[in-house]
């Protein structure tokens, strides 16, 4: 998992009904979120190959409305998974076989109904609503699996920046908004986030968020600063200008280690694409933009896998 979708899967564990309450507010009251347990440790694993991919957030709670499970003797389940994958890539394609693939592997290990829900943050389609994967065997669609999806650059951002759930106001960074309100839209969320009545850890969760994901240039980066550290309240001047040092702070440690990482990653990644470039030929740019996401561990058992692969098909890769 990349580093920017670790951060989203942290702000989703600590603010889950609220993704709900802003997302599926019809659902909402439907799970008991006083009960959540994170199954941190979900691997699929995808043999012959090898290859284990890590789960993004996979929740087990309680339901209020019973779920009716399909089978031979038909049972009634109270607990039930929920699986969020997040998205980070400018295509969903790769996205949607694995989810299906996911949610296959999920009933089958905890034999519990499972609700699968993808979060695409480059890609916004028609903002909330229901993707899906199909197969087909010639003209005959053998398989279609339905699953509702959030597509933050979909949504209007000044709706959310606006509104009364403290996540959506942190989320509004991703969402739609002309170039040059961008500045002025992360200032404002700051500005409301800051003075909002959440507990410290979860207030900067909240402004982390605007602050790593608002998509402005150097300029515009300079001006969001500006304005919030000029802003006419003093004390919200006074905790901007604590949690932005924070932030830099942070950002230095993290940078020095990160930027190491990062060249032995991209080294990996121009590798084993200049391999599977070697054995199947060029790579259409969903090959390319998936394996732009895979972490250290998937592309050394990616070049294991690679020496007995006959497809990109064998390998979990889209054609």
């Amino acid at each position: 998992m990349a580093d920017h979708d670790q951060r989203f899967k942290v702000l989703l564990q600590e603010f889950f009904a609220e993704f709900f309450q802003l997302f599926f507010l019809d659902w909402a009251g439907r799970f008991d979120f006083t009960q959540v347990l994170w199954l941190d440790k979900e691997v699929f694993p995808d043999p012959p190959q090898g290859l284990r991919r890590a789960l993004d957030l996979v929740a087990r709670l309680p339901v209020r409305q019973v779920i009716t499970m399909p089978g031979a003797e038909p049972a009634e389940s109270w607990i039930t998974l929920v699986h969020v994958e997040i998205e980070a890539a400018d295509t969903v394609v790769p996205l949607r076989r694995r989810l299906f693939e996911y949610y296959e592997w999920l009933r089958h290990q905890h034999r519990l109904p499972v609700l699968p829900i993808g979060v695409y943050l480059r890609v916004g389609l028609e903002g909330l609503g229901w993707d899906h994967y199909e197969e087909r065997f010639w003209e005959h669609r053998l398989v279609r699996f339905d699953y509702p999806y959030v597509g933050l650059p979909g949504l209007d951002a000044m709706r959310y920046l606006h509104g009364a759930n403290w996540l959506g106001v942190a989320l509004a960074a991703l969402m739609r908004a002309s170039p040059t309100q961008r500045a002025a839209l992360g200032a404002a969320a700051w500005r409301r986030l800051l003075q909002c009545p959440e507990n410290e850890y979860r207030r900067y969760l909240l402004c982390e968020c605007v602050d790593a994901y608002l998509p402005v240039d150097d300029v515009q980066r300079q001006e969001f600063e500006t304005l919030v550290l000029r802003d006419p309240d003093p004390g919200v001047q006074q905790m901007a200008t604590t949690l932005l040092e924070r932030m830099r702070q942070e950002g230095r440690q993290e940078g020095q280690q990160e930027g190491r990482q990062e060249g032995t990653l991209l080294g990996q990644r121009e590798f084993v694409v200049m391999l599977l470039t070697e054995r199947f030929g060029p790579l259409s740019p969903a090959v390319q933009a998936q394996i732009q996401t895979l972490s250290a561990e998937r592309l050394a058992a990616l070049g294991r896998a690679l020496l007995t692969a006959t497809s990109l098909q064998e390998l979990g890769l889209e054609a």
